[in-house]
């Protein structure tokens, strides 16, 4: 079972950033796909930003040019770097792991973002 463990969400300004952290618990962060999926109210969970164990990343349309999505492996945690936040990034923001030797997915408790002034 892998834990996962989000930290950074807050109350910003429209135009204002944010880090967003998730710790992962285990010896296998490294062959994780993971990624960064938000959710707000009253609309389904989307795809947010997600890097391969190789590196490869990708971004919803919607943040292109705005987050930027990393990991650490040494810390066995991922971050998503969020720059000109906009009112229409208000959610909960979760972390998702891919394990796909077990073709498992974990998920974290999400943390809270705001945009608002």
């Amino acid at each position: 079972q892998v834990q996962l463990v989000e930290s950074g969400g807050a109350l910003v300004q429209p135009g204002g950033s944010l880090r967003l952290s998730c710790a992962a618990s285990g010896s296998r962060f490294s062959t994780y796909a993971m990624g960064w999926y938000r959710e707000a109210p009253e609309k389904q969970r989307e795809l947010v930003a997600r890097i391969t164990s190789s590196g490869s990343i990708s971004y919803a349309d919607s943040v292109k040019g705005r987050f930027t999505i990393s990991r650490d492996n040494a810390k066995n945690t991922v971050y998503l770097q969020m720059n000109s936040l906009k009112p229409d990034d208000t959610a909960v923001y979760y972390c998702n792991a891919w394990d796909q030797m077990w073709a498992s997915a974990y998920w974290g408790q999400g943390t809270q973002v705001t945009v608002s002034s």
